[in-house]
């Protein structure tokens, strides 16, 4: 792999591109040197195209305060060789998001999404990098199909799943039959703060759209197999999932209800989840938490105030470990959102990638 890697981000006035920004600054290994918004904002210096609708509890980075924003659509083919990837996080109709990301990727552009458009497509990886990174695997099959030889896409999965899918993963070894979850989601998920969603003061929203039905499919994706260029979804576990959009800045707490084949002790749970790791851990990415999944022994955590931010927010907490009446288990999942869900993942999945040498 290279020392350095020339990144461009895609969508970087919005709220996912703001963190894409904010990670980025002073990255051991990426260098942003293009960012791409609409047209709306393209010519604009980064500052004056955000405006205020910057979110971030920290001022926007010196380097991005320099940067001229290009056109996300009509510059798309002019980084060619300017840039070795690109990361995309788009507020656009899904057939458009995919239609820009192939571009990008038919002109030898390697795209880590952050988008939900190409979750479904068979060839595509949909990397969380602890449980699935043998996925990659499938690329030569997409650049295949792409006509490419550098340019590829690969995804993250939606940002509600890292609450509770890290949790269940080391738990399959003791053959998880069904699990019912339900996500209390933070509005920065919507893209939103408290000042743009007033609605959600005193409040909460029992629909977020889409939300239930990727919560319900995408864990078979991340917990299939490459078989023949493509990735075969699983068919089980069972997911079944509620969805709550709750007045919350940052962090998705999900209620997890869990049963099994064989039921595990309680120290057994809690040793899988205390023992595992991934290759994010034994290749000691940049983003990697060292410890991936925390466990809070405390009554009341995890929290979103109190936890969103371990480990850089980019590891997961659990906690409420207890028998149910129903199911064998139950416990209470925790992650941040913006970061280890979005812009966060994202990044490792492309140190990842950089790693496993994808981008060179």
């Amino acid at each position: 792999m290279k020392n350095q890697y020339r990144v461009g981000i895609i969508g970087a006035t919005g709220m996912v591109g703001q963190r894409f920004v904010t990670l980025l600054d002073n990255h051991p290994w990426f260098k942003p040197v293009a960012l791409l918004a609409s047209g709306r904002s393209a010519g604009k210096k980064y500052p004056e195209a955000v405006g205020a609708k910057w979110a971030m509890r920290s001022p926007i980075p010196a380097y991005a305060a320099d940067m001229t924003v290009l056109d996300a659509e009509k510059d798309a083919e002019s980084l060619t060789g300017k840039v070795d990837f690109v990361f995309c996080a788009v507020n656009m109709k899904k057939d458009e998001i995919k239609a820009l990301e192939e571009r990008y990727a038919k002109a030898e552009i390697p795209v880590v999404s952050n988008n939900s458009a190409h979750r479904a497509t068979a060839d595509v990886p949909m990397i969380i990098p602890e449980i699935n990174p043998e996925h990659l695997e499938v690329i030569p099959a997409q650049r295949k199909r792409l006509g490419t030889r550098r340019g590829f896409i690969a995804v993250k999965s939606n940002c509600s799943l890292q609450s509770y899918v890290p949790l269940l993963h080391p738990l399959l070894k003791f053959g998880v039959k069904q699990a019912a979850v339900c996500t209390y989601q933070a509005i920065s998920g919507a893209g939103k703060t408290f000042e743009t969603m007033p609605e959600i003061v005193d409040n909460i929203i029992p629909y977020i759209g889409g939300e239930e039905e990727k919560s319900e499919t995408e864990p078979l994706k991340i917990w299939g197999k490459v078989e023949n260029g493509k990735i075969a979804n699983a068919v089980s576990p069972v997911v079944t999932a509620q969805c709550l959009r709750v007045p919350v800045s940052d962090g998705h707490t999900a209620a997890v209800f869990v049963s099994f084949e064989k039921k595990p002790s309680k120290e057994e749970i809690l040793r899988a989840w205390k023992e595992y790791a991934g290759e994010p851990q034994a290749l000691s990415l940049p983003s990697a938490p060292k410890q991936f999944l925390h466990y809070r022994e405390e009554d009341d955590r995890p929290q979103p105030k109190l936890d969103r931010n371990a480990e850089n927010g980019m590891a997961v907490s659990v906690g409420r470990l207890r028998e149910d009446r129903l199911f064998d288990y139950k416990f209470i999942g925790f992650s941040h959102n913006t970061v280890r869900g979005a812009a966060g993942g994202a990044v490792l999945l492309a140190e990842l990638l950089a790693a496993k040498g994808y981008f060179d």
